[in-house]
């Protein structure tokens, strides 16, 4: 919606193209004939779109005002052609134009609209026009339904984009691969095996663009056997001589899935002069970890006089940053400067900042930004995520309204990292919450996951558990990752047998959950004392769902256990567990002790908790008052004699207090 107003508002003012020579236009047939003679409407419309084809919109759009009568053809062309010069909001405006002049779209609109309404994030309009398909009684024709079917993958409605597909009585290749396509970028890999055997069994021959979208979703998903056996497919078709495309998926793929071996087989047989397969396979050693490798196939790359890509300049940026390599990070940065890329690449735009903010060099990530003619949303989510990771929450709302007034728009990502930081500020309101959530409404990305789960977050913490519930309640098809946020949502608030009932209904709709779901659970039955079902769940981990117990679900049920009184249950657990050397453990099994006196296993826990942290302060004065409470003084007060002398002191705590007036 925000880019809808911004672009009504600038319908007026659409800046000219750069000059285009378009003197063999104006001696086309059609405007000499516009020019000498009485022009028909088929004139005035053909010769729209030879000034559309040749860029000149504005022209295009002066001779649109200038005809005596239009028909939908001509709006259909000015459409499109606003669109293709980058003017998506403006071609939305004419669209509603058209139909407040009473000109009734045919199925060219329909589809065109969507397109745009689903490339441009105008989700809610194309919600809109999907009620007027149906009204038309063209919710039967395929491009109008693959238009759809796209607009819903975009938004995170797969059900209903399938829903749609399968409906059709008919399905060409086109539409397939508009489906294999959302299914690929929605990161179902097994979903999209599931269509590739039905594609097979409608005797739908897949082209190489359908085996693109499959490599993809092998490569996410990991699926090496599936992704062999695409492979052998493109050999059998020979599509990896004739299309560099699949070779260079092919070689992601096998990167994925860490079998570098065959990924170098592939580089090999690959065209030298193919500087994307280069770009992949130095790509393929920075994501695996393979710094040296990278490095020596960019260099090989340069000597050979091949021009490195923004792809293999993303991937050597990307290991730097995953790497803490902030030394190689600044070169790279050196090396994108030399190139040009910092000028109009996004892509590399975006790394360079998100670069900075994760080595928490905030004013580096802020001067790039400031730097950018035009920031794009891509650029304002990079340094939005660096703000976040460095923990100014303030600035993040700041940019957020900047990015509203600008004109610049907002997506998911945006969103969900705004939600983030409302739940960590120390002002998060149920207003605040409201508000974000009407524009999660009003936009369309509601229905986005990463949204979803924020909203689910940021609602439990603002303590309306209602409205979390309701969140979750609205979801067509919750996957994992939202029952995991209800789950948490309940265990926050100490509702220790919702928890349970959400992790169970999880179980039954087939969904597996992770470390981080047990987690959370674990945190649930700690909050409620609900130790029996924690046991079970713990156990379950391991024999059940083949997920081993880290430290963190070891320190959970060490609390719940200390906290109920049994003490050397707790301590059977840390022994058991080979986390006898970890500090937290022992400090949780410490503080229990302390509060059901038991004497001997809380000796036992302070004396391994000053031999694992001798240099820690608060480690030292945790134990000194453990026995003080137990009564035995003198080891109290010859522990912090000792601190003293060691010149161990704690920070005095103290307290912020935000005061900040708003006016």
């Amino acid at each position: 919606m925000v880019k809808l107003l911004h672009f009504t508002r600038i319908a007026d003012r659409v800046r000219p193209p750069y000059f285009k020579p378009i003197n063999r236009l104006l001696a086309s047939s059609s405007l000499n004939y516009l020019q000498t003679g009485h022009p028909s409407l088929y004139s005035y419309n053909k010769a729209i779109g030879n000034l559309v084809k040749c860029g000149s919109i504005e022209s295009a759009l002066q001779l649109f005002d200038e005809m005596p009568e239009s028909d939908v053809i001509s709006w259909n062309t000015v459409i499109c052609g606003l669109n293709r010069s980058g003017f998506p909001g403006k071609s939305l405006y004419f669209y509603m134009r058209m139909i407040g002049q009473g000109i009734i779209e045919n199925s060219s609109t329909f589809s065109s609209v969507l397109s745009i309404c689903s490339n441009a994030g105008f989700y809610r309009q194309g919600f809109e026009m999907h009620c007027r398909v149906i009204v038309f009684g063209l919710n039967m024709n395929i491009y109008i339904v693959s238009a759809l079917v796209g607009l819903y993958m975009k938004v995170g409605l797969v059900d209903l984009s399938l829903k749609l597909f399968y409906d059709l009585p008919e399905r060409n290749l086109s539409i397939w691969n508009v489906v294999l396509r959302g299914i690929c970028n929605s990161g179902m890999s097994n979903e999209l095996l599931k269509l590739y055997t039905d594609m097979k069994l409608e005797n739908v021959e897949p082209n190489e663009l359908s085996i693109c979208y499959m490599l993809r979703g092998c490569c996410s998903g990991r699926l090496l056997l599936q992704g062999r056996r695409m492979h052998c497919f493109v050999l059998k078709n020979g599509w990896l001589v004739t299309n560099l495309f699949i070779a260079n998926h092919l070689v992601d793929f096998y990167s994925a899935c860490g079998v570098l071996s065959d990924a170098w087989k592939l580089f090999v047989v690959i065209p030298p002069e193919d500087v994307i397969s280069w770009s992949s396979m130095v790509s393929c050693f920075a994501s695996n970890g393979l710094l040296h490798d990278a490095l020596q196939v960019f260099q090989k790359m340069q000597s050979l006089g091949k021009t490195p890509s923004a792809q293999s300049l993303l991937g050597l940026l990307n290991v730097s940053i995953a790497g803490k390599h902030t030394l190689l990070g600044e070169q790279i940065h050196c090396f994108v400067l030399k190139l040009g890329f910092d000028y109009g690449n996004v892509l590399i735009q975006s790394a360079l900042i998100n670069m900075y903010g994760k080595f928490r060099n905030i004013e580096s990530s802020v001067l790039l930004f400031e730097n950018i003619p035009d920031p794009t949303l891509e650029c304002c989510n990079s340094l939005m995520t660096s703000l976040l990771h460095c923990n100014i929450i303030k600035d993040i709302f700041d940019l957020f309204c900047f990015m509203v007034e600008e004109g610049i728009g907002f997506d998911g990502m945006t969103l969900s990292s705004t939600l983030k930081a409302l739940s960590l500020s120390a002002s998060v309101s149920v207003n605040s919450c409201g508000l974000l959530h009407c524009c999660a409404i009003k936009s369309g990305f509601v229905y986005d996951i990463g949204v979803t789960c924020s909203l689910i977050d940021t609602h439990s913490k603002s303590g309306h558990l209602s409205r979390s519930q309701q969140v979750f309640r609205e979801l067509l098809s919750p996957n994992a990752i939202c029952f995991t946020a209800m789950i948490n949502a309940y265990a926050r608030l100490g509702k220790g047998s919702e928890t349970l009932m959400m992790f169970e209904a999880m179980i039954r709709e087939g969904l597996e959950p992770d470390e981080v779901t047990f987690l959370c659970v674990l945190m649930g039955c700690s909050h409620s004392g609900m130790v029996t079902e924690a046991r079970t769940v713990f156990d379950s981990m391991s024999t059940v769902h083949g997920i081993s117990p880290d430290r963190r679900h070891y320190s959970c049920m060490v609390d719940l256990l200390g906290r109920i009184g049994l003490v050397s249950e707790a301590e059977e657990l840390i022994q058991s567990a080979a986390l006898e050397g970890d500090s937290v453990l022992w400090s949780s099994l410490l503080r229990s002790c302390r509060t059901h006196r038991n004497e001997q296993a809380g000796r036992r826990a302070a004396e391994k908790l000053m031999r694992l942290c001798p240099d820690s302060p608060a480690v030292w004065f945790q134990v000194s008052n453990f026995f003080s409470e137990i009564g035995d003084f003198d080891a109290s007060v010859q522990i912090r004699e000792v601190a003293v002398a060691r010149k161990l002191s704690r920070e005095i705590g103290y307290s912020l207090i935000d005061n900040e007036q708003q006016n």
